[in-house]
């Protein structure tokens, strides 16, 4: 999924639980109202996910998760027909169904394949694009398993090891995401973000998902809901190292620092251009 411009994936759970309680969406009408308005501000990706990955939660049934994403699929197709969508599952039955079944394009995978042996399989034979994200553990037991002897290279080398994996197993187009804050101590993930440029060596295009999490409001001291201004600081500083995807609860300005991103890049290869013309 190389593209032009960096993408912006919008965030919907249609959960109870998830750990910012304004992206919470359970009814038809704001399920509907939040896709749209995600739509009209630029999301190019609309991300679903109906089973929660905060540390310590526990996660519904397969069949109370499918339920949710079945309605919020329906509601996406009435709010955003034609956008691109994703399944943020570790289910290979959830995620089977959603592409088979409701069309979804894209199979987002907190787990990495972990927590599911049947995923890589699914995924292999459903042929859709894999988000492949770094975690270590259970979303319950993650934040005990933080020791690394160097998170940015073990990172990579975990992410490396399973991308050969499933590459020899067929699946093309794999999208790696290294997992901030899961699995990660708050320093652990400002040293991963300093050295994301890092992984651009596995040849493959990095998601980044920082949104309001508590990487960012532990580390000001203020709650998810006053997080917006350090998420998109976050994720200027991601882009500027070569992100690809921005995984986000709030479109408008992930699309304003993806916009003002480029338009500083833009001048650098002109000044660049300059500098060697006059040479």
């Amino acid at each position: 999924m190389h593209c032009s411009r960096p993408l912006v994936m919008g965030i919907v759970n249609v959960t109870p639980d998830s750990f910012y309680a304004d992206s919470r969406a359970t009814e038809a009408d704001v399920i509907e109202r939040r896709v749209r308005q995600m739509a009209d501000e630029g999301a190019d990706i609309i991300d679903l996910g109906a089973c929660s990955t905060r540390p310590g939660s526990q996660p519904p049934t397969a069949d109370e998760e499918l339920r949710r994403l079945e309605l919020a699929m329906q509601c996406v197709r009435r709010a955003a027909p034609g956008i691109i969508t994703s399944v943020d599952t570790w289910r290979a039955s959830v995620a089977r169904h959603c592409v088979e079944a409701l069309g979804v394009d894209i199979v987002n995978d907190v787990s990495g394949g972990t927590l599911d042996p049947d995923m890589w399989h699914t995924v292999a034979r459903l042929g859709v694009p894999y988000v492949l994200m770094h975690m270590r553990g259970t979303p319950a037991t993650m934040q005990s398993l933080t020791n690394y002897t160097d998170v940015v290279a073990d990172v990579a080398d975990e992410l490396a090891e399973k991308l050969a994996a499933l590459r020899q197993m067929g699946v093309e187009h794999v999208i790696l995401d290294p997992g901030f804050g899961f699995a990660k101590t708050l320093q652990q993930n400002y040293q991963l973000l300093a050295g994301l440029e890092q992984l651009h060596k596995l040849g493959a295009p990095l998601l980044v998902g920082v949104s309001r999490k508590s990487m960012i409001y532990k580390a000001l001291d203020i709650t998810p809901d006053e997080a917006l201004t350090g998420t998109t600081v976050i994720n200027t500083i991601a882009l500027m190292h070569g992100a690809h995807i921005l995984r986000v609860h709030d479109v408008k300005a992930a699309v304003q620092a993806v916009a003002l991103t480029q338009f500083t890049r833009q001048a650098q290869n002109e000044t660049r251009t300059h500098t060697l013309n006059t040479i």
